[in-house]
């Protein structure tokens, strides 16, 4: 035998040494490791979070580098359920005897390519996702996190908007004749149309539990429902057109932040593949400093 397997041979594996204190633990394992993915169609970098039970109350660690190169798996191939699956089951087999629990967690985002309203113009928007999955004896559990951004126009706000133009109408016309071509430079003017509504950006989180059976994700058809549902998502780029069909759209669709949520849980029950929900819509108001929030939730229990 040569030096160097002699050196290999005798190099000492602390981890297979036995625990001074006997105790299981929940989960140990890595987190923020960097893997390179494939989310439908679209190469994306990701952190994942990677870990097993200890079940094995004497044993003192368990094995992070066999998680390490099992994860290079999602590097291969398409981000999938059966993948995911599969790689939580090599970080059992890794660990035979110590482990009865994997789970990993992905944070990516998908990068989408978005139309203008009007004009022929797009540009590339981010959605942030997350995929939480664990492997047990009573088999996988999948959750998917995504995150939307849209704006909002208060209805409260609009009203009174509306009873100020309409005072100011009444005290400018009010022992006028009424001229058409009056009006009408009256309504494009700063003097008649005085107040507007105020709008926010605003956020839906959404928390979504999955059937293990799904051949893929279908994030974007997820996206693309919940954004038709909220009528106003956020733009890429846009020209003049594409602002006032903006504008027109979120005249059109006021909304509170109970009005968003509600939305959102119908369109989500509806959803193929989801078997419970919990979401939060945040509408950070431009009149306060504070936020205004709804919660739903959907075989899930109340939202923490």
């Amino acid at each position: 035998m040569n030096s160097q397997a002699m050196y290999h041979q005798t190099m000492p594996d602390i981890a297979a040494q036995t625990a001074s204190a006997r105790q299981t633990l929940d989960w140990v394992g890595m987190s923020n490791i960097d893997v390179p993915l494939l989310i439908e169609g679209q190469p994306s970098s990701g952190k994942v979070d990677a870990g097993v039970s200890l079940d094995d109350e004497s044993a003192r660690g368990i094995h992070m580098s066999r998680l390490y190169l099992a994860l290079q798996k999602l590097a291969q191939e398409p981000l999938s359920p059966c993948l995911i699956k599969e790689v939580l089951n090599d970080f059992l087999l890794s660990h035979t005897g110590l482990s009865q629990r994997a789970s990993l967690r992905i944070s990516s985002a998908l990068l989408l390519q978005r139309p203008a309203l009007i004009s022929a113009l797009s540009g590339w928007k981010a959605y942030p996702i997350t995929i939480d999955a664990n492997l047990d004896s009573k088999g996988l559990h999948l959750e998917l996190g995504l995150t939307l951004a849209y704006s909002s126009t208060c209805p409260c706000s609009a009203a009174l908007a509306r009873q100020l133009i309409q005072q100011r109408f009444a005290r400018d016309f009010n022992s006028a004749t009424i001229d058409f071509e009056h009006v009408h430079a009256w309504l494009g003017s700063t003097d008649g149309i005085l107040a507007t509504p105020h709008s926010q950006r605003s956020t839906a989180h959404m928390r979504l539990r999955l059937e293990p059976q799904m051949t893929d994700f279908a994030i974007q058809s997820v996206i693309d429902r919940a954004e038709r549902a909220l009528g106003t998502p956020v733009q890429t780029a846009v020209k003049r057109a594409d602002e006032q069909a903006f504008a027109l759209a979120n005249g059109q669709n006021l909304m509170f932040c109970e009005d968003a949520a509600r939305r959102l849980d119908l369109t989500l029950r509806e959803q193929p593949g989801i078997t419970g929900f919990t979401l939060k819509v945040t509408h950070a108001e431009s009149l306060h400093a504070h936020d205004a929030v709804a919660h739903s939730s959907w075989n899930w229990g109340f939202p923490a």
